[in-house]
């Protein structure tokens, strides 16, 4: 049990109705989970308004509301607190009542449009290698050590976010590795978490149906390194043109790490093939089962880490060479027949480029490479003739299908997606509504060595249709497909 008051500190307070000096147990954002003693905190969602909930938590026991518009009238039992910005708000006051986890911890974002999850992950495993108990906070999953929570967004919101670091701190981990996206930074949900370090990835086209603008989407990622501390890090890919306007003005200490440019932390891919690739790490060989640019790139920011962080060089790169990709990134198998089989999770023009040029740098050229690839339902429309583009460009034969339609009719997508192909490259491509369907036909298209990608979904087991979530698995209908033409 807590007093509210002292869970205040640095919310930009307006107005407060009654005394603060009162006892709460429990934080809510969500009206259906408010209970006796709450704090019910009335949130300004993309669908649902808190605000609207207020008279409904208290009825479910919320001794105290903080809002951004508090009713004409309150309960005289019920504390009111009227603030700029309650999503800001919400931040503050998970953090404080969980007494500021993300301070007694080493906290670590990865931020960007490509990469987070696999970095994230790898340095996940990274230091769980080395013997030290850690969190991880991912699009597929949350991890406290052996512990696997269920992961619902890419970063969870401000109470759960805190909860689980504070779950952390109990299990005595010393790390958490945590994926940042844009929208948490945009809607407050790391407001008062306190980083040791920052990664900048890449940022390309991505998630305009939210931030309306690059330039939009640009400050939103920005906002993780303007928050960084004094006496922490900000690690940037040199080799996106974005980098230096990420730690503009930060106050954190500025690395960088690079393939392509000048960096502190230098690397070079040696030799690329499906077995893995040999890379020269800051002056040492260094071979990993990995494979492709973007993964070198994703090796060498946690290379940064580890070395920012006080891990030893070869301490670093022994631990780094037993490292295993991420489920659905550029996941792989070859039948008995040569035909090789890769499933990604590539959902942007770029990262479908980096993709397809990774098997590019690969292949002999004898064979096809066939590419099964949709665009989600709901999401950025403008990224749909682009990404059909860069596989007509990149493949043999393409096919377009359904991803995630959600409440979209797919073959409108698939129209927007045929958009972008010219004349050519509509003749070498199918398209097919049904994702089962697609991936069979390129199954049955595929010849002895041929290679056969499936974008979009990677990991992901289902398949949203009208707000349902289908069972659906890339991997196992590709492996089960292939496997049946064997016989």
């Amino acid at each position: 049990m807590k007093i509210f008051s002292d869970i205040l500190y640095q919310v930009r307070i307006k107005k407060v109705i009654g005394s603060t000096n009162v006892a709460i147990e429990h934080l809510s954002m969500d009206s259906r989970t408010v209970r006796p003693f709450s704090v019910f905190i009335a949130v300004r969602g993309t669908q649902v308004d808190g605000h609207d909930y207020i008279q409904s938590a208290i009825k479910s026991g919320a001794v105290a509301i903080v809002a951004e518009s508090l009713p004409a009238e309150l309960p005289k039992s019920i504390v009111g607190v009227e603030v700029q910005n309650s999503a800001e708000a919400l931040g503050w006051l998970a953090s404080n009542f969980y007494d500021n986890p993300s301070e007694r911890l080493k906290l670590i974002g990865i931020t960007g449009t490509n990469g987070k999850t696999t970095t994230t992950s790898l340095l996940f495993q990274l230091f769980r290698l080395m013997g030290k108990k850690v969190g991880l906070l991912s699009t597929v999953v949350n991890k406290i050590n052996n512990k696997e929570i269920p992961s619902t967004h890419t970063t969870p919101n401000a109470i759960e976010l805190n909860s689980l670091l504070n779950e952390m701190l109990d299990q005595g981990c010393t790390h958490c590795f945590m994926e940042v996206s844009s929208h948490a930074i945009h809607q407050h949900r790391v407001t008062g978490a306190h980083f040791s370090g920052a990664v900048f990835t890449n940022i390309t086209h991505d998630h305009l149906d939210y931030h309306k603008t690059f330039n939009e989407y640009i400050k939103a990622k920005k906002g993780l390194f303007d928050m960084l501390p004094a006496g922490s890090f900000a690690l940037v890919n040199n080799d996106n043109l974005h980098a230096e306007s990420m730690i503009h003005n930060t106050k954190a200490r500025k690395r960088s790490f690079g393939l392509k440019t000048m960096a502190d932390y230098k690397a070079k891919v040696l030799e690329s093939s499906f077995g893995g690739l040999q890379m020269m790490i800051d002056g040492q060989e260094f071979f990993t089962p990995m494979i492709g640019g973007f993964n070198a790139s994703n090796l060498l920011a946690v290379y940064g880490v580890g070395i920012e962080l006080g891990i030893e060089k070869m301490d670093l790169l022994t631990g780094m060479s037993t490292l295993q990709s991420v489920n659905g990134r550029f996941q792989h198998f070859r039948t008995p027949s040569n035909i090789t089989a890769v499933v990604d999770y590539a959902h942007t023009p770029d990262a479908l480029e980096n993709v397809l040029k990774t098997i590019a740098g690969i292949r002999t050229g004898n064979e096809q490479v066939i590419t099964v690839v949709g665009c989600g339902g709901d999401r950025d429309s403008s990224k749909r003739p682009l990404m059909a583009q860069i596989a007509g460009d990149l493949s043999d034969r393409t096919i377009i299908t359904s991803d995630n339609p959600r409440t979209e009719d797919p073959d409108a997508i698939i129209r927007e997606m045929e958009a972008g192909l010219d004349p050519v490259q509509l003749k070498k491509n199918i398209s097919i509504s049904s994702r089962k369907e697609a991936i069979k036909l390129a199954c049955t298209m595929a010849q002895k060595h041929d290679i056969i990608l499936i974008a979009g979904k990677g990991h992901e087991k289902y398949q949203d249709i009208m707000g349902v979530k289908h069972p659906f698995d890339d991997l196992e209908i590709v492996k089960e497909t292939l496997k049946n033409l064997d016989k």
